[in-house]
């Protein structure tokens, strides 16, 4: 297997880990926060797209939408009444369909300086497969928060 589809056949099983947490759940149940945290399956669904669409691009273009002028918040965690699960799960698959199409015939060693931000080394520049390896980690690790916010749901385990 080559290292492209190494990374498409590791993202598509962390996705389906993460699509698999609101499985048979409505929209209030995604919604819900059952932990300590604010997240909920329905805010992770939307900052994971939202992250590996802003990481995508930013990969293509060496320019990160939104980076300039960070307050602090971040929004890809805000629901709107429009983020339904269907919704959700839908842009998921749009994005995650872009992201496979540019790693089938990205340069992975092109790289680009990562913009100014608190939690970037001043100066640092990534590479196409370092950006790649960030948002497979994302996916990895959001996959898993969402898993426990499932199961405080409704005892489902969605990964084990």
């Amino acid at each position: 297997m080559s290292e492209r589809d190494e990374f498409i056949t590791t993202l598509r099983t962390h996705r389906g880990f993460l699509r698999q947490t609101v499985r048979g759940l409505d929209d209030e149940a995604a919604r819900s926060t059952p932990t300590v945290s604010a997240l909920s399956l329905a805010s992770l669904l939307k900052h994971v797209a939202d992250t590996e669409e802003q990481w995508i691009t930013f990969a293509r273009t060496g320019s990160m939408p939104g980076s300039e002028g960070w307050s602090g918040e971040d929004t890809r965690f805000v629901l709107t009444d429009d983020h339904t699960v269907d919704a959700l799960l839908t842009r998921y698959d749009e994005v995650a369909a872009v992201t496979e199409e540019f790693i089938a015939g990205a340069d992975l060693n092109a790289a680009h300086p990562l913009p100014s931000a608190p939690w970037f080394e001043p100066g640092a520049s990534w590479t196409v497969r370092r950006m790649l390896l960030h948002v497979l980690a994302e996916s990895a690790q959001h996959a898993g928060h969402a898993d426990i916010i499932r199961e405080s749901i409704d005892g489902a385990r969605t990964m084990g």
